[in-house]
């Protein structure tokens, strides 16, 4: 019989302390009916903004969220934030259109794939996406878990930025793994896995950035990178276990 070990609990605690801290963050931002510029309004309630989903997962790659959200706007001025209108128009105006986002040329090409699969009877999965130019794991996963509601968590620089100075994981750790950890520990729920993300984000925006200011960090208490002075070395999962008592489930 295979048996597996409890859940590690301290995923769900940080999500708490993130919580209380920050409050509801209501990704993904979406330009809401009538409007042109993405708000924090809780997410997708329409075929129309579940493509602007996807579509900023693409113009989002390589760049600040501000400036993808520069280019939705810009799209939406013109009247092409949909698949048909970015299938329609010609590619040297759609990357014109997109240029706040950077790389503009290579962004248009994947914006038609992305229009085209809109537009297609494919089944809107993980792996049809993947097979999708311009599309890896994290874009993935991020149109899976905002447009589509797919218990899909995502893991970006922010995530192995925050959790590999707490202990948790190993930064370095290939994609899949890191995914699969957190899913492990976590209730299989999008809306807690969306939440989550954005909290995230906003920790390692705020205080965990690059030079952490870890004085003013609600989670030092239980950071590897805190109580080794930013020395994180080989076995530092190993040593947050030993100072938080931690499990790791199957």
């Amino acid at each position: 019989m295979l048996y597996c070990a409890p859940m590690d609990t301290r995923h769900a605690e940080i999500y708490a302390a993130l919580r209380r801290a920050y409050g509801p963050q209501r990704w993904w931002p979406v330009t809401p009916p009538g409007g042109v510029r993405p708000e924090y309004t809780g997410g997708p309630r329409n075929a129309r903004q579940r493509f602007e989903v996807a579509a900023g997962a693409i113009l989002t790659q390589n760049t600040a969220w501000m400036n993808a959200a520069r280019a939705i706007e810009s799209l939406s001025r013109a009247g092409a934030m949909s698949p048909k209108a970015i299938r329609s128009i010609p590619e040297p105006l759609l990357a014109r259109t997109i240029r706040p986002a950077g790389y503009y040329n290579q962004k248009a090409k994947r914006l038609k794939v992305l229009a085209a699969f809109f537009l297609s009877r494919r089944r809107r999965t993980r792996e049809t996406l993947l097979a999708l130019e311009g599309v890896g794991p994290e874009t993935a996963d991020s149109i899976m878990l905002y447009a589509f509601n797919a218990p899909l968590f995502v893991v970006d620089a922010y995530t192995r930025r925050l959790f590999g100075r707490l202990g948790l994981i190993d930064a370095g750790s290939p994609y899949e793994e890191i995914r699969g950890d957190f899913e492990r520990n976590l209730s299989r729920r999008p809306a807690l896995y969306r939440e989550y993300h954005a909290l995230i984000v906003a920790h390692a925006k705020n205080v965990c950035k690059k030079t952490p200011q870890c004085e003013n960090c609600l989670l030092k208490n239980r950071c590897v990178w805190y109580f080794t002075g930013g020395k994180d070395g080989g076995s530092i999962k190993g040593r947050l276990r030993s100072l938080t008592g931690g499990r790791k489930s199957c």
